[in-house]
């Protein structure tokens, strides 16, 4: 088996270095182009259902619609779309959607809908939400907490930003013009363990800084001792996920951000899928490692406010410990023409209806909702977790408190995916290995949705079983995709998704 997978795995890295020579070549190029066709036929008509039902504008209209009219579309959209996620059909994206909630922010949002934190002088309330979301946060995640024996705790500050993607690029930034600045590195690397969200990927790819990848152990944890080895003068950045997106596991936070300390060198813990509930679960009596700012090596963390925190979608916070690392993330102007110009994070502009609903969400829940809120989501887990578990066709990775993921050692786990799809449900493929998971929420909290999910998992197993070699539905992209080495087509394939959005 060993000697199998070894040469595939040299097979594989053969293929992908002779792909810019395959597909110079017309017969494997037309070939891939008839998949690329195939594949986007299918996919288009689900990305794209409106066209025969709602108008269509590829230019602007001559006379301009009602707001009357405008509105009673936008409803009928709205109507359509939002009983799967009401009912608890969706994997994570959308985190609370009780109406009293959803109808609270919507009021805060309009009473700031003009305003826009660019102009602090005009709307000083936005400074205000903004510096009390960013406290709030810290002091959750350990503020003002280092553990004894580690003197004096340094402040831990940070800013608001548009989701966790531009706080992981915010903070890799910063580590990337610290590093220069007070290091002279200027080849930045970054040690990121393969579990971790592809936003350390992109970061790598906007700004110049090499993603050293280390392996995960067999509960997808990080393999901490893989850090020491690939650390280098260059290295600027450490990080670890708590919890990973793909497992919902717990890297080794506490040995990572040592390793970190002793070298000099950053650590960050990305803590968007987990920084709103893994306070809460300590407190509620689970099993939690250390994560945040507790720990000394620990110097910035991610944490999403629209997800657990409940705000609407559209915040984040980014976190580091001490002001002067944060000020390498600002952006300043001196000498242009418009006048000074400074922003702390990547927008100018930005919306905010939204930090004062993130506020107001923070507030009007405190600590005594965020702990029945995650007690409730953590029970219901724990019934999905243990109804998965009795299914022998079915095997479990890792361990994970809200995040299950799940494969198949006798059935194409795409395939199950593929009956989940037509039972309504919305969950997330994974590759590396194949498997799906399921991101428990409170919509998952609701009386009869556990149940519900794993009799149509049952019955999606069933269905693969008696018919493992059916066609169709989006098996077939998920399947390209885990196992194709030609890393550029999958990518290609992806690039022309994205074109289909944009289509009219």
């Amino acid at each position: 088996m060993k000697w199998r997978k070894f040469l595939r795995t040299g097979q594989n890295r053969l293929l992908a270095r002779l792909e810019p020579t395959l597909k110079k070549i017309p017969a494997v190029n037309r070939r891939i182009e008839t998949q690329y066709e195939t594949l986007m036929a299918d996919l288009e008509p689900t990305l794209k259902p409106y066209r025969d039902t709602f108008a269509t504008y590829d230019r602007l209209p001559v006379d301009g619609r009602s707001h009357d009219d405008i509105l009673s579309e936008i409803q009928a959209l709205k109507k359509l779309e939002e009983a799967r996620w009401r009912d608890g059909f969706v994997s994570g994206a959308v985190y609370h959607g009780q109406d009293e909630h959803i109808h609270f922010l919507n009021q805060v949002y309009a009473l700031h809908s003009q305003s826009n934190p660019l102009h602090a002088d005009l709307w000083p309330s936005l400074a205000k939400f903004e510096a009390e979301i960013v406290a709030m946060t810290a002091h959750m995640l350990g503020a003002g907490q280092t553990r004894p024996g580690h003197g004096v705790d340094e402040e831990i500050c940070g800013t608001v930003s548009s989701g966790g993607t531009e706080s992981i690029l915010l903070a890799m930034k910063t580590y990337r013009d610290w590093a220069r600045d007070k290091k002279g590195i200027t080849r930045p690397e970054m040690i990121v363990p393969v579990t971790a969200h592809a936003a350390f990927d992109k970061a790598a790819q906007y700004f110049n800084i090499k993603l050293v990848r280390i392996p995960v152990d067999h509960n997808y944890r990080a393999d901490w001792t893989a850090v020491r080895e690939a650390i280098t003068r260059n290295s600027i950045v450490i990080v670890g996920s708590a919890p990973s997106f793909p497992h919902g596991a717990i890297d080794p936070i506490e040995e990572m951000s040592t390793l970190a300390l002793k070298y000099g060198v950053g650590f960050h813990t990305d803590a968007c899928l987990g920084g709103f509930v893994l306070p809460w679960a300590k407190k509620l009596g689970y099993a939690v490692p250390p994560f945040d700012f507790r720990l000394p090596g620990v110097t910035s963390m991610s944490a999403d406010t629209h997800k657990y925190g409940y705000a609407a979608k559209g915040t984040s916070v980014v976190l580091y410990r001490g002001a002067e690392l944060r000020r390498y993330q600002y952006f300043t102007a001196t000498d242009w023409p418009g006048g000074l110009y400074f922003s702390p994070t990547f927008a100018g502009s930005r919306p905010g209806a939204l930090s004062a609903a993130c506020w107001a969400a923070m507030v009007s829940l405190g600590e005594e909702g965020y702990l029945e809120a995650t007690r409730r989501v953590l029970e219901t887990a724990v019934t999905i977790r243990e109804g998965i578990a009795a299914m022998p066709e079915l095997r479990l990775l890792g361990h994970s408190l809200f995040v299950h993921a799940f494969t198949s050692d006798e059935l194409d786990i795409y395939r199950v995916l593929d009956h989940m799809t037509r039972q309504q449900w919305s969950l997330n493929g994974l590759h590396h290995p194949p498997c799906i998971h399921l991101c428990v929420t409170l919509r998952h909290t609701q009386p009869g949705v556990a149940e519900r999910f794993l009799t149509d998992l049952q019955t999606a197993v069933d269905a693969v079983k008696s018919q493992p070699q059916a066609e169709g539905g989006m098996a077939p992209v998920y399947g390209l995709a885990a196992t194709l080495p030609l890393r550029g087509v999958v990518g290609e394939l992806l690039k022309r998704y994205l074109d289909t959005l944009y289509k009219v």
